[in-house]
């Protein structure tokens, strides 16, 4: 989709589609007060009449509306102008991009970044709703025999802005949050592509391509052997039992100075997780190729910085193996080693990727980051412990932390801190290894994160568990995106650079 800003009377814009705010109780916004003044009161008559109440998403679209240049009018719900808020802004833009789909609008101009959103500013309204108008239209129907797409779906997009002075912040508004868009649908269109499809093969031509389209990244992919004289034996461990050979993904994204240490992301990218010899139960077990969800997110930040032109380095690494059970796969009670040479008993298969990440961590040590971020779906205790909502976050580092956490809340993306106390570290104690690699089921993604933390040894660290946010079920099943928006939020505030 192009997008790009504009100021002026909205009256006078000659679009195809025109769209307007209004709130409950019949309360225009002021774009829509301007459109109602300009068509002799052509709006007040159709809310008098009840034929829109104003709740948040409701949509009404006008052909010809008298006094306007636009080829017609969409009105969309707001609802209680004192209570919108960041929520109810996102979901009004979706659905406003949602109704210009479904009417073949194919072009629109979007008064919608004048709204006072509690606490947010232009910038902010306008990089939402520039990542929100990418997002809302996504579809994945590449496996399907005969896709239908919209007859005329939106391809160009205007964001009004109410002063001329407003240009100058908007327009990198828009680019970053164009880029974030577009960043979480590369980590949908990766999470939802089949496990057939979406190898550990297919992950390191995805990264090589990635790195094909921008000048400032680098993708380089390890192999079986290079993994091996790499010392990862975690690992390869995980990745024995499997018939698909494991690769381990490195992105570098250069956009600053070369002296300046590089930000690392990890993610993992299990790209099916049948649990191995502790072999997960049937049911839902197709969705268990979303386990690769951290190493999409991964490669969605790196295309949204490089997108975005982001003023930073980035070293990415993705650990990317299948888990299956296999004469050669490993055991529940084997001992394995590490790169950073800790043993690990193995006591449970099914968590697999806190071992391709701790070899993927000392890898990233190797890099000499300023800064560490992994993300994995790795615990189904962080579902029970936060559902659906936020993002588990825990770390070594508070101030790392906290930056994360307020990008994220930024980002419509949030997730919330959990400790890594030492009591919690004692459970998973081994009478036989260095460590084991489950701590027994109480808080169970606290003792994951301290697992990983023993391989975080000498880095400012943050691990999220993206376990609950990186896909829906249901009628909705589908890949997320997340937790895109949360890092490219982070890494604009990290770069000085932000709407």
């Amino acid at each position: 989709m192009e997008l790009k800003t504009k100021s002026g009377d909205p009256v006078r814009q000659r679009t195809a589609c025109l769209v307007v705010g209004v709130y409950e109780r019949r309360r225009l916004s002021d774009a829509a007060r301007a459109v109602d003044t300009a068509s002799d009161g052509y709006l007040s008559g159709l809310l008098r009449r009840g034929d829109l109440e104003g709740q948040v998403g409701q949509t009404l679209l006008l052909p010809d509306v008298p006094g306007v240049r636009a080829d017609r009018v969409l009105l969309v719900g707001l609802g209680r102008e004192r209570d919108l808020n960041e929520r109810s802004y996102r979901k009004a833009v979706a659905q406003a991009a949602q109704a210009l789909d479904s009417a073949g609008a194919g072009e629109a101009t979007v008064c919608l970044a004048e709204l006072p959103v509690r606490g947010r500013d232009l910038g902010w309204r306008v990089a939402s709703a520039a990542e929100t108008l990418e997002t809302a239209g996504y579809r994945f129907d590449t496996f399907k025999s005969q896709p239908q797409p919209p007859r005329r779906p939106l391809r160009q997009a205007t964001l009004a802005v109410p002063r001329r002075a407003d240009l100058r912040r908007a327009q990198p508004a828009v680019t970053l949050g164009q880029a974030t868009g577009r960043g979480a649908n590369l980590a949908r269109d990766l999470g939802n592509t089949p496990a057939n499809v979406c190898t550990p093969t297919y992950l390191g031509e995805q990264a090589e391509a990635l790195a094909a389209r921008f000048d400032a990244v680098e993708a380089e992919v390890l192999g079986p052997d290079a993994i091996a004289e790499q010392g990862m034996a975690a690992l390869r461990a995980v990745a024995d039992g499997a018939q698909t050979p494991p690769r381990l993904v490195v992105l570098h994204y250069r956009g600053a100075d070369a002296a300046q240490a590089p930000l690392a992301l990890v993610g993992k990218g299990v790209t099916f997780d049948s649990g191995g010899i502790s072999i997960k139960p049937s049911e839902g077990m197709d969705e268990m190729k979303y386990d690769m969800a951290g190493a999409a997110a991964v490669l969605g930040t790196v295309h949204a910085a490089a997108e975005a032109g982001l003023p930073l380095n980035l070293a990415a690494v993705v650990p990317a193996t299948e888990n299956m059970p296999d004469g050669r796969a490993t055991r529940p009670g084997d001992i394995i080693g590490s790169r950073d040479g800790q043993r690990i008993e193995v006591l449970n298969t099914d968590a697999e990727g806190r071992l391709v990440l701790a070899d993927a961590l000392s890898y990233a040590r190797d890099l000499q980051p300023a800064e560490v971020i992994d993300m994995a779906t790795l615990t189904g205790s962080a579902i029970i412990g936060l559902g659906h909502h936020r993002h588990a976050v825990m770390g070594n580092a508070p101030g790392l932390l906290r930056d994360l956490l307020q990008a994220g809340d930024r980002a419509g993306d949030p997730g919330w801190e959990l400790p890594l106390d030492e009591a919690y570290d004692e459970q998973l104690s081994s009478p036989f290894a260095d460590v084991a690699n489950i701590g027994g089921r109480p808080a169970g993604t606290i003792t994951a994160g301290c697992f990983l933390q023993r391989f975080a040894h000498g880095l400012r660290w943050a691990h999220l568990d993206i376990a609950g946010t990186a896909w829906r079920s249901g009628e909705r099943k589908g890949a997320t995106g997340r937790p895109v928006p949360l890092l490219t939020h982070f890494l604009a505030g990290r770069a000085g650079w932000s709407p």
